[in-house]
This record gives C-alpha cells, sequence and structure tokens, in this order.
C-alpha cells in the first residue's frame, strides 16, 4: 500500500499513480461544507475531525478555495491562511488542496496578473494541489496561476469544466486537455470536474478512456457531485475506465448536492475489484463518528428543499449553487416560481448563451439572467453588468457558437455592433499598485498589514478590512464550537454555556446580569471560566 504523503515532490506523486494498482480517493470536505451547508461549517469541526482524516490516508484534503475564502472572513470570522495552519499541525501527513477559479482566483471577477501569482504564491506554502478551472475552459485564463504553482513545487490539477449536449463530444474535451498539457507538461493530475453531477455513468466511463487512450501517462482525477443521486454510478466508470483519483466526503455530514459518502464509493467498488490504496477504513468511519453529533448545529444552513435533484441534468446549476440559489428564492420570496426557473428557464438561457459551463462565476450570470427573465416578465430586459460583459467577451471566446444577435441588442443596445467592436474581447488588466493597497489596508486597520492580509484584501477589500478589525477587537473565534457560534435567540441571565476549544480545555461562560443606565445603555457582563 503506498501512501501519498505532503512534501511528496510532484514527480513522484505522478509516477505514484500512474504505477498504482488502485484508485486514490480525495476527501472534498470543502465542497460538502458549500453545496450542502452554504459553506458554514467551522474551523472547529474541522479540527475535531483532523486526527481521524490524518489517519484516514487519503490522496489529499479538499479544505479551502472556492466562495470558502470569502465566507471565512464574512460569515465564520476565521483567517483562511490561520485555517490551513491550524489543520496542518493536526494533520502533519495529507496534502491539503485548493480549488482555483483561475484568473478569477478565489472571487468572483478577473483579477491582474501581479495579484494572481502574489495570492498563489503565499496560499502555496500550505496547499499542496491546485485544482484549477475557468468556467469557459478557456486555457489562457489559467496560465498564471500554472506557471506559479509549477515554480512553487506544488502539483497543478488543471480542469476540464464538464457538461452534456451536442457540443460536449469527446473530441472536444480530448482536444482540451492537450492544450491544458501542452501549457503544464505531463507531470500533472487532470480533473474531470463534473460540478452538476451531469450525464451518465456510461457516459463519463467513455470521457475517462478517450482521455486515457490520448494520454495514457496522465492520471486522471473524477470530480463530481450527487444532486441527482447517481455520482457513485459515474465514480464506478469512471474507476474502471481507469480513473486514478476520485472524490467523496465523510457520510456523517452528506447531504444531496456535494460529493456522495466515501465509504459508500468504496464499499461500491471493492465489488468490482477496485481497492482505496492506502486507504484506513476504520479511520473514516471514527471520522464521521467524532462529528456526527455537530451537524445539528448546522441544520440551518441546509438546502430549504430535501432530497436529490435529478431534474439537474435539464437545469445544470452545479451543487455549490443550488442552496445558495433556494436561500435567495426563499429570501426574494420566489420560492414558488423555482419550478418555472429552474425546468424552464435556466436550460432556455443556457442554450441561448452557447451552452458553456454552469460553473462560478458563470453559473451566477445564468442563474441571475433566468431569475430577472422570469420575475420581470421581459427577457433579458433587465441584463446585469456580469451579463454584457460575457457578451462582450471580457471573460473570453464563446466556446462553441454566439448568442443571437436580438440578444447582443437587448443588452448592448441597438449599436450593440459598434459597441462590440469597440469594447469586444479579453482586456489586459493592468497591474495593481500593491503598495498603495498595502498603504490604504493600513489606513483602515491601524497598523502595517502582513503579505496574508493584504491578500485578502485584494480579493474582499470591504469585507477583509471589515475582518480585521473585528479580529482585532474579539480574537480567534475559531475555538467556539457551532453550538455557541451558531446560536440562535441570544442567551438568558444566569445561564451557563460549558464547552470545550479544539484543544480539549473546558471553559465556562456565565451570562450575568445587565443592568441599563439612565441613558438607555445596556451593559452585559459575563464570567469566563469562574
Amino acid at each position: 500500500m503506498t501512501r501519498i504523503t505532503q512534501g511528496t515532490p510532484v514527480k513522484e506523486i505522478v509516477d505514484t499513480l500512474r504505477n498504482a494498482k488502485g484508485y486514490y480517493i480525495t476527501n472534498t470536505a470543502r465542497d460538502l461544507s458549500q453545496s450542502d451547508f452554504k459553506n458554514r461549517i467551522l474551523l472547529h469541526t474541522d479540527l475535531m475531525a483532523a486526527e481521524n482524516r490524518d489517519k484516514a490516508g487519503y490522496f489529499s484534503l479538499e479544505i479551502t478555495g472556492g466562495a470558502s475564502i470569502h465566507v471565512d472572513i464574512l460569515r465564520k470570522q476565521v483567517d483562511p491562511f490561520l485555517k490551513l495552519k491550524k489543520l496542518r499541525e493536526s494533520m502533519p501527513h495529507t496534502m491539503f488542496q485548493t480549488l482555483c477559479r483561475g484568473v478569477n482566483l478565489f472571487g468572483y471577477r478577473p483579477y491582474p496578473q501581479n495579484v494572481i501569482r502574489f495570492t498563489v504564491r503565499e496560499f502555496a506554502k500550505y496547499v499542496d494541489v491546485w485544482r484549477t478551472f475557468d468556467f469557459l475552459n478557456y486555457v489562457p485564463n489559467m496560465h498564471a496561476v500554472f506557471e506559479e504553482v509549477g515554480k512553487a513545487g506544488k502539483l497543478n490539477e488543471p480542469c476540464i469544466c464538464f457538461s452534456t449536449g451536442p457540443e460536449h463530444t469527446n473530441d472536444y474535451y480530448v482536444a482540451k486537455a492537450g492544450e491544458l498539457i501542452d501549457v503544464t507538461g505531463r507531470e500533472i493530475t487532470l480533473c474531470i470536474k463534473n460540478h452538476g453531477g451531469l450525464g451518465t455513468p456510461t457516459r463519463i466511463g467513455e470521457l475517462v478512456d478517450a482521455l486515457k487512450q490520448k494520454y495514457p501517462d496522465v492520471p486522471i482525477h473524477y470530480h463530481g457531485h450527487n444532486t441527482d443521486g447517481n455520482d457513485v454510478g459515474r465514480i464506478v466508470e469512471a474507476v474502471k475506465n481507469g480513473a486514478s483519483i476520485i472524490d467523496g466526503a465523510d457520510f456523517a455530514f452528506t447531504g444531496f448536492y456535494g460529493p456522495p459518502p466515501i465509504l459508500t464509493v468504496v464499499q461500491t467498488l471493492k465489488e468490482f475489484g477496485f481497492h482505496a490504496v492506502g486507504l484506513d477504513e476504520d479511520a473514516v468511519i471514527d471520522t464521521s463518528e467524532v462529528i456526527r453529533d455537530q451537524r445539528q448545529y448546522y441544520e440551518q444552513f441546509e438546502s430549504q428543499i430535501k432530497g436529490f435533484q435529478p431534474t439537474v441534468q435539464i437545469h445544470k446549476l452545479p451543487g455549490g449553487a443550488m442552496g445558495s440559489s433556494l436561500e435567495q428564492a426563499v429570501k426574494g420570496g420566489f420560492l414558488d416560481r423555482m419550478p418555472e426557473i429552474l425546468h424552464k428557464e435556466l436550460p432556455r438561457v443556457q442554450k441561448e448563451l452557447g451552452n458553456y459551463w454552469s460553473v462560478t462565476p458563470g453559473s451566477q450570470i445564468l442563474w441571475t439572467t433566468a431569475v430577472s427573465n422570469v420575475l420581470d416578465g421581459e427577457r433579458y430586459g433587465n441584463p446585469s453588468g456580469d451579463l454584457r460583459n460575457l457578451l462582450l467577451g471580457k471573460y473570453g471566446p464563446f466556446p462553441f457558437y454566439k448568442p443571437e444577435e436580438w440578444i447582443y441588442e437587448k443588452v448592448l443596445g441597438d449599436d450593440w455592433q459598434k459597441v462590440l467592436a469597440k469594447e469586444g474581447g479579453v482586456e489586459k488588466i493592468a497591474d495593481m499598485d500593491l503598495a498603495h493597497e498595502r498603504f490604504s489596508l493600513a489606513e483602515q486597520i491601524g497598523k502595517e498589514p502582513t503579505d496574508e492580509q493584504l491578500i485578502l484584501y485584494l480579493q474582499h477589500p470591504g469585507d477583509a478590512a471589515e475582518f480585521f478589525k473585528f479580529e482585532e477587537k474579539y480574537g480567534h473565534v475559531h475555538v467556539l464550537p457551532p453550538s455557541v457560534f451558531f446560536r440562535k435567540g441570544g442567551f438568558e441571565i444566569g445561564e451557563n454555556l460549558a464547552f470545550r476549544d479544539h484543544h480539549g480545555k473546558e471553559h465556562m461562560v456565565e451570562i450575568g446580569p445587565s443592568p441599563i443606565n439612565d441613558i438607555g445603555e445596556t451593559s452585559v457582563y459575563l464570567i469566563i471560566d469562574h
């Protein structure tokens, strides 16, 4: 049994995968958190799981990247870098993995080259595997990330985003893989990113087979979602046809829109004669047993609609967007319109806008356009700035075909052809003055920022600055368990809160009296550890 551990040179990783008699597993804890719990699973819970996850012998743990960087500072008040440092203390063997949106990094817009390279260099100090994608499969948008990951001596895992339809052929994807390999070389793992859980098991098996026939020495990593309840079938066909790595999640927290349970995948593949290399199944079980009782505190973040969604094959909304879209529908008062949006308008918009890949930030463009078309009653009558940029080609060229002219006219105006000629195409974004941005952040937080703070600020300026001020005032709140952090309804006078922090140390907080003075101010007293 050959386990790949943190610190293994890239060539040795790839050679081990090429010669493996079996398959490896990535625990996609981050994707599970985003898809089924709106990215709210706390560092406290991940630290509880850390020891057993490290024993399990995974190829990697996907624990950062995507939208989690933003939500960490915005909703969970934890520094994404501190999270990686604390987890590394408890997980010295397992490679950490991230999901990177190429030129969009961990944000929602294209960033300048110097910001991209600066960000990758700092995160690469803690992240071993870089799964990088572009929602248009436009390879130039990923170049800078590939180069910096290579310079850092970490593993590049370029993605081909997968979807269905007449344009999405094996020939297309094999050619796209060739474009990626021409840039990265063959010392990589190549990911099939099936973010929506699309296609049949047979279709995925055929794609893996086509890629392996053309590039037999390039290990394939299959990533899928279980939105339709059928991703175990897709995984089986991927492994049968030569995939080296597959994704799953801890069964105590699996839901409907994220990855399938690791243990179910392992048990199923055994029936076909395939074994997970280096996997400790007892540690997989123990992980779920340790964190099982924590799930109750995250219930408020689970999807408003329970159950698998086979209709994802029609609307193609990715797992990571399902929960947030339903939450938006509830808050916006249009949950009753969701069948029309998902099953009629969204598929229609998909085809009209070129049948590209519904993944961030492209999925948001498709979703907001479909919602606007239904709620406003005039199709494309209230276009977003992002839709305008898509039509202008700011994100890259349409991969298969362009929208019809009437859509350009609706979005860009009567003189759309002149606008397109003047403003169209991918524009080179000027480098940011990092010294100026550092000074600006220092002015806001009252001290010289670290490089890590600057990186978070460059991607999410307002939210990062507010987080740094919060942390300076209140300290590190990751020691709070979800039972306290997500407590609803406030605390009663005289109530005692007893909990252990992630070091196992017991704490007691007693809520004291709250007298109100003459001008209406309330003073809240807390008794901490007696």
